[in-house]
């Protein structure tokens, strides 16, 4: 059975479809079955993991919509070494045309449910707006890892995360809880980044992972490649660090 985890954070920009794309890339190099479901309508963990959105026959969006399931819709990325339900512009729309259906906050959780057997991660990478697409991800998912670059402003949209995880537990998804932070484009350089990495360890405790992702070009450039970071460069500092990612994950979810 697999374990199901939105990447997910209310704050834009801070790196959740590079550790979409660089986790499932690192689990699959360590030995992991991995699918990845694109919830953005950008459609950029779809690119970056070597999908054309442009070309897909299936979306994420016909999956919500139950015109097909998760097997129709998926792709294999053979590169990049696991499976990706992709998105793109479309699903814009299935904010609209989710309201009218029934069990609209479940749709994604009842199509995962018959492809669970077949992989050992689910990661779902989550739009930085708390809309049906995310609220379909968190009540999906077992659990939420959250990408956090050590900035004062990124304290203030984390308190809105966590308040919005407690809410969807309350009413929607028992099992949801904070599997961790990842502190992520970290430079130990920059003396209010540490600051923050301090604060964070001292209030989350071991809910912050003890990887940390620096702050490294090639993970940048590997998306114009259609490739994660872990795979275009893997000798990379960025590349290493989310196999080491994918290693501390591997090992907290069998504790």
């Amino acid at each position: 059975m697999a374990k199901i985890f939105c990447i997910a954070n209310q704050k834009g920009g801070v790196g959740k479809t590079t550790t979409a794309i660089n986790l499932s890339a690192g689990l699959a190099k360590v030995g992991q079955r991995v699918l990845l479901v694109d919830l953005d309508p950008q459609g950029n963990a779809t690119m970056g993991s070597g999908a054309d959105k442009r070309t897909l026959t299936h979306t994420v969006y016909d999956v919500l919509l139950g015109s097909v399931g998760v097997a129709e819709a998926r792709v294999n990325c053979e590169k990049s070494g696991f499976d990706v339900l992709g998105a793109n512009r479309e699903l814009s729309g299935a904010e609209v045309e989710l309201v009218g259906l029934e069990a609209r906050e479940t749709r994604l959780r009842d199509a995962l449910a018959l492809v669970d057997a077949e992989y050992d991660f689910i990661l779902i990478d989550c739009p930085p707006s708390l809309s049906m697409l995310t609220l379909n991800g968190l009540c999906s998912a077992h659990g939420v890892v959250v990408p956090m670059q050590c900035e004062y402003f990124a304290l203030e949209g984390l308190s809105d995360l966590v308040n919005t995880i407690k809410q969807v537990r309350a009413n929607l998804n028992r099992k949801l809880q904070v599997i961790g932070l990842l502190r992520i484009m970290f430079d130990p350089r920059i003396t209010l980044q540490n600051q923050v990495s301090d604060q964070l360890k001292a209030h989350f405790g071991d809910k912050v992972f003890d990887t940390v992702i620096p702050r490294n070009v090639r993970l940048a450039e590997a998306p114009s490649y259609g490739l994660p970071g872990v795979v275009f460069d893997p000798a990379s500092r960025g590349a290493k660090a989310f196999v080491s990612f994918a290693e501390e994950m591997v090992a907290r979810i069998q504790r």
